[in-house]
């Protein structure tokens, strides 16, 4: 269960995207979200991983 792209910033010369993924906690089994900052050809490697 995640989120795709949520937001593309623009800084500068580069192109970043933020990406938000829930993932499960293992102590209290309650879902966070987990937020990252990255380049738009790593979203999908970043949100396959666990």
């Amino acid at each position: 269960m995640a989120k795709k792209t949520v937001a593309s910033l623009q800084s500068s010369s580069k192109r970043l995207t933020k990406a938000i993924k829930m993932v499960k906690s293992p102590k209290t089994g309650a879902y966070v979200f987990v937020e990252s900052v990255m380049a738009p050809e790593m979203v999908n490697e970043w949100l396959d991983k666990k």
